[in-house]
């Protein structure tokens, strides 16, 4: 395996409480040629004042690895992604918001999986846990091969799961949407398929069980504006795949979520 480098984009508003959480799984990784690109969401609640202080804590050779940012406004996700995604330095681009985690061999598995295959996209599984950092006992994977007609019904992969390579797939951006990763997989996947490590090597926090996930990721607006601001459909089509896609992700959290 290679020992290029890995941008990983951590976006926050308002985690200061689970910020040095997700940090510390960052520099836990076995994998150690990376970059961490925070950008803060203009929080009041000392998120950034954190960073500095773990920032301080770790020392100055892991500390240069770092690139603390705050906005002055709130500009909301879509637009910090973007800038983020822009200014990332790696071939290999990963995701982690803050108060999420990672398995220390998380980095590592996955790039391997990636060279070994010669994937350009991949995503793995995940496990949740509560406010409190407690293991809600449940495992989300999904579809081994996720192409575009697949991906048009379904946001499959989690966020904090998702890599894929910029050699192959180039610079990234989406539009003004809010559900902006679900566009962001709609863009990579119209030129490369993505593929599944199914291994659990992630952690998203969440205050919602598998009943309430599946109503919070089936948002009918944050779908609809994706697929007709990002996908350039109709607003018949985009309805109609709006619907289509409330009833995968039903499938998803159904089929897809097993007690671990």
């Amino acid at each position: 395996m290679g020992n290029e480098l890995v941008s990983i984009i951590m976006l926050s508003h308002n985690k200061a409480q689970f910020v040095e959480e997700s940090v510390k799984s960052v520099l836990a990784q076995s994998y150690t040629n990376w970059e961490l690109l925070f950008l803060d969401d203009n929080s009041k609640d000392g998120t950034i004042t954190k960073m500095m202080e773990l920032r301080d804590e770790i020392g100055n050779a892991i500390a240069s690895k770092m690139r603390i940012l705050q906005t002055v406004n709130t500009r909301g996700t879509t637009r910090n992604r973007n800038e983020a995604l822009k200014a990332a330095k790696g071939r290999w681009i990963a995701f982690l918001d803050a108060g999420d985690t990672w398995a220390p061999d998380k980095l590592q598995k996955q790039i391997a999986f990636m060279e070994e295959h010669e994937y350009a996209m991949s995503y793995t599984c995940y496990g949740l846990m509560d406010m409190a950092s407690k293991d809600r006992g449940l495992i989300v994977s999904g579809k081994a091969y996720i192409n575009h007609k697949e991906m048009l019904k379904c946001c499959w992969p989690a966020y904090l799961t998702v890599m894929f390579d910029v050699n192959k797939v180039g610079l990234m951006k989406v539009r003004s949407c809010k559900n902006n990763d679900y566009a962001l997989w709609l863009n990579i996947t119209d030129r490369h398929d993505c593929y599944l490590l199914d291994e659990n090597l992630a952690t998203m926090r969440t205050k919602w069980g598998r009943i309430g996930r599946i109503l919070l990721t089936n948002n009918a607006k944050w779908r609809y504006d994706a697929y007709r601001i990002d996908e350039d459909l109709g607003p018949v089509k985009a309805f109609f795949y709006t619907i289509r896609n409330g009833w995968y992700g039903i499938v998803k959290w159904l089929k897809y979520v097993k007690r671990a």
